[in-house]
Protein backbone atom coordinates (compact mmCIF):
# COMPACT_ATOMS: atom_id res chain seq x y z
CA UNK A 1 0.00 0.00 0.00
CA UNK A 2 1.08 3.83 -0.80
CA UNK A 3 2.10 5.73 2.01
CA UNK A 4 0.03 8.28 2.80
CA UNK A 5 1.45 12.00 4.21
CA UNK A 6 0.24 13.57 7.46
CA UNK A 7 -1.43 16.04 5.28
CA UNK A 8 -3.46 13.36 3.23
CA UNK A 9 -4.53 12.02 6.43
CA UNK A 10 -5.83 15.46 7.87
CA UNK A 11 -7.62 15.94 4.32
CA UNK A 12 -8.50 12.13 4.43
CA UNK A 13 -10.15 13.00 8.18
CA UNK A 14 -11.63 15.97 6.95
CA UNK A 15 -13.35 14.98 3.91
CA UNK A 16 -14.56 11.62 5.87
CA UNK A 17 -16.93 14.49 8.61
CA UNK A 18 -17.76 16.08 5.06
CA UNK A 19 -18.96 13.47 3.12
CA UNK A 20 -21.37 10.79 4.80
CA UNK A 21 -22.28 7.78 3.70
CA UNK A 22 -25.40 9.04 2.07
CA UNK A 23 -23.18 10.71 -0.08
CA UNK A 24 -23.18 9.91 -3.97
CA UNK A 25 -19.98 9.42 -4.97
CA UNK A 26 -18.30 9.46 -1.87
CA UNK A 27 -15.39 7.69 -2.54
CA UNK A 28 -13.91 10.03 -5.57
CA UNK A 29 -15.31 13.13 -3.41
CA UNK A 30 -12.85 12.51 -0.63
CA UNK A 31 -10.21 11.38 -3.10
CA UNK A 32 -10.55 14.74 -4.98
CA UNK A 33 -10.10 16.29 -1.14
CA UNK A 34 -6.81 14.17 -0.42
CA UNK A 35 -5.35 14.40 -3.81
CA UNK A 36 -2.97 12.13 -5.36
CA UNK A 37 -5.18 9.26 -4.27
CA UNK A 38 -7.62 7.40 -6.12
CA UNK A 39 -11.06 6.53 -4.99
CA UNK A 40 -10.16 2.83 -4.57
CA UNK A 41 -7.03 4.03 -2.41
CA UNK A 42 -9.15 5.81 -0.40
CA UNK A 43 -11.84 3.46 0.22
CA UNK A 44 -9.04 1.18 0.98
CA UNK A 45 -7.23 3.46 3.60
CA UNK A 46 -10.77 3.55 5.15
CA UNK A 47 -11.48 -0.11 5.49
CA UNK A 48 -8.09 0.00 7.13
CA UNK A 49 -9.37 2.90 9.81
CA UNK A 50 -12.19 0.53 10.56
CA UNK A 51 -10.43 -2.39 11.09
CA UNK A 52 -8.00 -0.59 13.32
CA UNK A 53 -10.79 0.87 15.64
CA UNK A 54 -12.37 -2.27 15.68
CA UNK A 55 -9.03 -4.23 17.03
CA UNK A 56 -8.52 -1.32 19.82
CA UNK A 57 -12.12 -1.12 20.46
CA UNK A 58 -12.24 -5.26 21.00
CA UNK A 59 -8.89 -4.97 23.28
CA UNK A 60 -6.69 -6.75 20.97
CA UNK A 61 -4.23 -4.14 20.45
CA UNK A 62 -1.84 -2.71 23.72
CA UNK A 63 -3.00 0.89 24.10
CA UNK A 64 0.64 3.00 24.51
CA UNK A 65 1.43 4.06 28.45
CA UNK A 66 0.57 7.70 27.85
CA UNK A 67 1.61 8.01 31.85
CA UNK A 68 4.70 7.63 31.49
CA UNK A 69 5.60 9.19 28.61
CA UNK A 70 3.64 12.50 30.17
CA UNK A 71 5.85 12.18 33.37
CA UNK A 72 9.10 12.19 31.30
CA UNK A 73 7.93 15.02 29.26
CA UNK A 74 6.58 16.48 32.07
CA UNK A 75 9.93 16.36 33.87
CA UNK A 76 12.17 17.18 31.29
CA UNK A 77 9.80 20.54 30.63
CA UNK A 78 10.31 21.86 34.08
CA UNK A 79 14.49 21.56 33.56
CA UNK A 80 14.11 23.36 30.44
CA UNK A 81 11.22 25.47 32.16
CA UNK A 82 14.16 26.16 35.07
CA UNK A 83 17.22 26.48 32.93
CA UNK A 84 15.20 29.22 31.02
CA UNK A 85 14.15 31.49 33.47
CA UNK A 86 17.67 30.81 35.04
CA UNK A 87 19.29 32.28 32.16
CA UNK A 88 16.72 35.26 32.22
CA UNK A 89 18.00 35.47 35.68
CA UNK A 90 14.45 35.23 37.18
CA UNK A 91 15.74 32.86 39.47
Amino acid sequence: MASWTSRQNKKFEEALALYDRETPDRWHNIARCVGGKSAAEVRRHYEVLVKDIMQIENGQVPLPNYKAAAETNSRSRYANEHRLLKNLKLL
